[in-house]
């Protein structure tokens, strides 16, 4: 049987939609596919699923009954080996829930994210202070000294996808609740408000408050974030988290509606500009 394992890579998502493409297009249904590999049907959508890792010897005789050329074949073998390899944040998995593993290789493999975020400042935007007191607080059910610590770490460690040579473009619609709500005090708060000044110098982050003068607007239900990926195999998705988990959704419909959301929360906000004297006046207030 295929080792299960607590979430995907991207790699894995984007070869399992590979291998269910070349099996559709071989004419195949997963019950003639599983009969070559001698298992059972939902392994084979387990498989395609990226529910499990891929087994190189389950991939060699799927790719040879689909037609695939030995060139072929071998450098979607490589690609399943690399793909196979744990992510650099698999060393927290101490303290890494499955259900958020995914997302941070979500996160490191998009080339778009677009966040709201309505009670705090996003991970990718925090400083360490103002992470621990978040953390602190017991927003991820752990308050162990030692877990929020690996959390805080784990948090700084995503951050290097902002500065790195192919960073994705991140666009962030933020409440003004967020910056009110004082998390470990004025001095950690404005340092906070410093992170986010110089993050709006990135040329690849876009930060727009939603202030209270402006009223509702459609996404205060709760906070998502929207990816999107370069590779055609991964369409774009939207993660929204509750307290003990969290949802992937990457039907187009769903997709959509969100999108649709969030370009109109942005067209509410303040401007980039404006949210920048946004963050100068409250920062004075502190």
């Amino acid at each position: 049987m295929s080792e299960p394992r607590s979430a995907p890579t991207v790699g894995q998502v984007v070869l399992g939609r590979r291998l269910l493409d070349l099996r559709e297009r071989a004419g195949m249904n997963r019950e003639e596919a599983a009969r070559i590999l001698r298992v059972a049907p939902a392994t084979v959508r387990r498989m395609e699923m990226a529910e499990v890792a891929l087994k190189i010897p389950y991939l060699q005789l799927l790719l040879k009954a689909y037609g695939i050329s030995d060139e072929e074949a071998e450098a979607f073998v490589r690609l399943a080996e690399d793909a196979n390899k744990p992510g650099w944040w698999q060393r927290f998995h101490d303290i890494l829930p499955g259900w958020f593993s995914m997302y941070v290789s979500l996160e490191g493999a998009a080339g778009v994210i677009r966040s709201y975020e309505p009670h705090f400042v996003p991970g990718l935007l925090q400083t360490e202070d103002y992470a621990r007191a978040v953390l602190r607080s017991g927003a991820i059910g752990q308050t162990r000294p030692e877990d929020i610590e690996g959390h805080v770490a784990l948090r700084m460690r995503r951050q290097d996808l902002l500065t790195r040579e192919d960073a994705p473009r991140l666009w962030v619609v933020m409440e003004e609740t967020a910056l009110r709500r004082p998390a470990g005090g004025p001095e950690v708060m404005r340092a906070q408000i410093d992170k986010l000044l110089d993050a709006t110098k990135l040329p690849n982050v876009t930060l727009q408050i939603a202030p209270f003068a402006n009223g509702p607007h459609p996404g205060t239900y709760g906070p998502f974030v929207l990816f999107r990926f370069a590779v055609p195999e991964l369409p774009d998705m939207v993660y929204s988290e509750y307290l003990t988990g969290a949802v992937y959704l990457d039907a187009r419909s769903e997709v959509a509606t969100h999108l649709e959301v969030m370009d109109r929360m942005a067209a509410q906000a303040a401007t980039a500009h404006r949210t920048k004297e946004i963050l100068r006046d409250l920062r004075k207030e502190l």
